[in-house]
């Protein structure tokens, strides 16, 4: 909570109760949550909170590094409280997102001509996958048929 204190004050972003909130139950999940997500979470401490506040902070917490997001498959934005170097895998079954470390992609080189032409704030590897909940429920008939889901097709 230090950090999040001193990255506040940093940024003259009024330490509100309803921040500390949202910001407690995001360090304390690590399932990458949506904005409803974190919003349907908050409310049960804060009932007259709305989604919007909740989303207005959220995004002023990434502005400010206070946390990351994650846009991948179609899915929305999610949220993502570790700032240590990490990368991703997403399921493109269950959309589940799962942190992983890996040093050699943390040392991935820009190629020149994009190097050049950009200024280059961070690098995150995302590997699309299909995890082993999923694959195991596959092995076990539960799923028919694993494969790439189209980004307008719902899940069922």
């Amino acid at each position: 909570m230090e950090q999040f204190y001193s990255i506040c004050k940093k940024n003259n972003l009024k330490i509100t109760p309803q921040r500390v909130a949202i910001y407690r139950l995001l360090m304390n999940d690590t399932s990458h949550p949506t904005a409803d997500g974190v919003y349907q979470k908050v409310k049960l401490e804060y009932p007259n909170i709305s989604f919007d506040t909740v989303n207005r902070t959220l995004t002023t917490f990434s502005s400010i590094g206070l946390i990351g997001t994650i846009e991948c498959s179609g899915q929305g934005k999610k949220y993502d409280p570790n700032n240590r170097t990490h990368h991703h895998l997403n399921c493109i079954e269950c959309d589940e997102i799962i942190d992983f470390y890996c040093s050699k992609y943390d040392k991935i080189e820009v190629p020149e001509n994009i190097s050049k032409k950009f200024k280059i704030l961070s690098k995150k590897v995302l590997l699309m996958c299909i995890c082993d909940k999923c694959m195991e429920k596959k092995n076990k008939g539960e799923i028919e048929n694993v494969k790439f889901r189209s980004k307008n097709k719902k899940k069922s």
